[in-house]
């Protein structure tokens, strides 16, 4: 099979295409014949040899989330068959022909999606799930706030967030991804290159502050971030793009009673993994379907020019999601 791979750590360029073994579905896996990959930060980190995957995965093909179709279901597998159209969590692999997947992290493809659609889903709403919704314990009614509210996290955090009955603020880079940040639901969005957040925000919130905060950022945004955060909220960091250094005040966090926590998706086990795609299946695959939650794919790339994805995606100029298509990739809806 082509695959993606990763020669050696550096720029764009050094993503190849290279010939590779097709993988075979082991016990409790389907193997998947791939359309499209999304494109997600964590394949940056690790083209540049800063985000190592685990052992028990691809150790220089990237590629985090897929959509395809099944055409080997392995031993014990229960659920999908051969011919299943489905998206994937998955921990590497990802920017290849074929790609193996524990039975447990794939979900039906909703009848309105496309399969490019469909893999600009799976990183993205596990991630605000699992962090949003389990550990944030976001409340119908409670405020969150969502730094780089135009990146795919961000699209996905937006629309999970008003679906559940919550006011959603974001930051964003420009007053383009702003409006489109409200247009997508948002209640406001702060152009952080003209406005401080901690202020803007103080006023919208009348100083209350917000319950929940969604930060990729990291270190120079930690000490504004307990400062808006009300009584009782929780701060929960997915990623360190500025940083992982970074001196509090102990004190703010002992009189606002707050929260710190946070997570990495990619080292967990399936267990965990299937356990996040059962609620998703469960609560949010109804808004896709109803269209009541909606994929944004800013663009996409043949699986050739993986390096232009990536220089796309480091310019954060983009909008929602990029995707890598196989030439093949139906451009018809899901059957």
């Amino acid at each position: 099979m082509k695959a993606v791979v990763i020669t050696k750590p550096g720029e764009p360029d050094v993503l190849q295409i290279q010939d590779r073994p097709q993988p075979n579905a082991m016990e409790q896996e389907v193997l998947v014949k791939v359309y499209a990959a999304g494109i997600n930060r964590p394949d940056i980190a690790q083209r540049k040899g800063h985000y190592p995957p685990p052992s028990w995965t691809s150790q220089d093909i990237p590629g985090l989330e897929i959509a395809g179709i099944i055409v080997d279901v392995g031993k014990g597998c229960s659920r999908w068959k051969i011919g299943d159209k489905v998206c994937a969590l998955i921990t590497g692999g990802g920017y290849a022909e074929y790609c193996a997947v524990p039975e447990g992290q794939c979900l039906p493809i909703p009848k309105n999606l496309s399969l490019t659609e469909a893999a600009s889903l799976p990183e993205t709403f596990f991630t605000v799930w699992s962090n949003v919704f389990d550990r944030g314990k976001l409340m119908p009614g409670e405020a969150l706030l969502v730094h780089g509210g135009s990146s795919g996290i961000g699209v996905a955090a937006i629309q999970l967030a008003k679906a559940w009955g919550a006011t959603v603020y974001v930051t964003a880079g420009s007053e383009e991804k702003c409006s489109f940040c409200e247009n997508l639901g948002a209640d406001k969005a702060i152009n952080y290159t003209k406005e401080n957040f901690v202020s803007a925000l103080k006023k919208l919130t009348f100083n209350k502050g917000v319950n929940v905060i969604l930060d990729m950022v990291g270190a120079n945004y930690t000490t504004d971030n307990l400062e808006i955060l009300g009584e009782d909220g929780r701060l929960v960091l997915i990623n360190a793009m500025k940083g992982d250094e970074v001196s509090i005040k102990l004190s703010m966090i002992m009189r606002k009673r707050l929260m710190i926590t946070g997570s990495l998706l990619r080292v967990r086990d399936t267990g965990f993994k299937t356990s996040v795609a059962s609620k998703l299946e469960e609560h949010v695959w109804p808004w896709l379907a109803s269209g009541k939650v909606k994929p944004v794919v800013y663009k996409t790339f043949p699986l050739e020019n993986a390096a232009g994805a990536h220089r796309l995606m480091e310019s954060s100029s983009h909008i929602g999601k990029i995707v890598l298509v196989n030439e093949e990739n139906p451009t018809t809806h899901n059957s």
